[in-house]
């Protein structure tokens, strides 16, 4: 045999057993308790060869019975929270899933430019038949992607083929975002909010730490409508909020986790999510206050509003991802549990999401009929996070 033909023959038996490993790890699904079934991993970080960690995955539903798509990032290598955005679709409701495709990808430069991105959101307007994914793009020299500013993309064909629709930002200040636009009106006209945070005290000694809300008309252009006003009595780094309705009609509330406002690297005491709440559709909001029911230790969580009326809170228990505590020896954002809240109720009991043993952060929910959800959310190994991607379903009863 020629060497060349020996050496590719090498190589394709090299790249099928790494295929083959991974599938057959993707298979092997730990044991775990909760109440998410059907988990499955979606993707691998193994095979993203120029990324060390793939994290924040959103789920959407696609224009087509079982079809559902999810959008997730690949960090490069040598970055944080900054790379790829890749998008992969499912046709038979999560049991599996295609090849991804890549909507944003940090290899193509914008003229002489690079970029990284990050934190893709996924959104359907109402009447609408192509999805949006809104994501951040940060100069790729960044050590971090803090100082990124928005960018989009939409697909026409459930997640096939992806289009970047360049913005028109009437906001200028760096953002981060966390969770995908509602629609609402404010003084009786139609527009879309987009709940976002910045953290520019990080680099600038007279930069802030807050919260808050962008409009749009058209999803195309974008300009600040409102900030989520600092509780009076100590200042709190509110971040990555989700938007839902509210407890009463035309009421909007925003659940943001937290941090302490100078050193992040601790949490609020006691480790607690802040709420607001808008009652003239998302132009002024309330000043923040703490939800005492809800915990949150640094970690990105999920809040939303089922069609049956009840509110439901996802988030990781615990410590901080960094601290450790009895029954965390390995750090924080290891469970994932779950409290509903029924109609004019309050916050249940904490119930288990999931629970395996192994790293599990960020997750996102899409309910696709009443008190039926499709779930995603990153985990890792014991000790190491953000390894794959995980999906799983939920059933949430009034």
């Amino acid at each position: 045999m020629k060497p060349s033909i020996f050496l590719l023959c090498l190589h394709l038996f090299a790249f099928m057993s790494l295929e083959c490993w991974v599938v057959h790890a993707a298979d092997e699904e730990p044991t775990y308790s909760g109440d998410v079934t059907d988990v499955r991993t979606i993707r691998h970080v193994e095979q993203h060869p120029q990324a060390w960690r793939i994290w924040q995955p959103f789920i959407i539903s696609g224009n087509k019975k079982n079809h559902l798509t999810v959008a997730y990032g690949a960090m490069r290598n040598g970055k944080k929270d900054m790379g790829d955005i890749f998008a992969t679709r499912s046709k038979d409701d999560g049991d599996t899933w295609e090849s991804p495709v890549v909507i944003f990808d940090h290899t193509k430069r914008q003229g002489a430019v690079q970029f990284c991105y990050a934190n893709p959101v996924l959104y359907q307007a109402p009447g609408q038949d192509i999805i949006w994914c809104f994501c951040m793009r940060c100069p790729i020299a960044q050590r971090n992607s803090e100082e990124s500013t928005l960018a989009a993309a939409f697909t026409p064909d459930g997640g096939s083929s992806w289009s970047q629709v360049e913005m028109a930002m009437l906001y200028t200040g760096p953002l981060i975002l966390n969770a995908a636009p509602i629609q609402t009106e404010i003084n009786g006209s139609p527009r879309f909010l987009l709940p976002a945070h910045r953290n520019t005290l990080a680099a600038d000694p007279r930069g802030s730490r807050d919260h808050f809300i962008l409009s749009s008309t058209s999803l195309l252009e974008w300009r600040l409508e409102a900030f989520i006003p600092q509780p009076t009595r100590a200042r709190v780094f509110l971040h990555e909020g989700n938007i839902a309705k509210g407890d009463t009609e035309g009421e909007l509330k925003i659940v943001m986790r937290t941090a302490d406002y100078d050193q992040t690297n601790l949490t609020t005491s006691p480790p607690q999510a802040y709420s607001s709440v808008s009652t003239d559709g998302g132009h002024t909001w309330s000043e923040a206050k703490p939800e005492t029911g809800l915990h949150n230790a640094k970690a990105k969580g999920y809040f939303g509003k089922s069609a049956t009326g009840s509110h439901v809170y996802v988030y990781n228990d615990g410590p901080a991802q960094g601290d450790t505590a009895p029954g965390f020896p390995n750090g924080g954002r290891t469970s994932l549990r779950y409290k509903t809240k029924p109609a004019g109720g309050v916050w249940g009991k904490e119930q288990t999401f999931y629970h395996a043993g192994i790293k599990n952060s960020y997750p996102t929910l899409h309910e696709v009929t009443p008190g039926d959800y499709r779930c995603v959310w990153d985990s890792g190994t014991a000790t190491k996070p953000r390894t794959h991607i995980h999906f799983g379903k939920l059933r949430i009863t009034p």
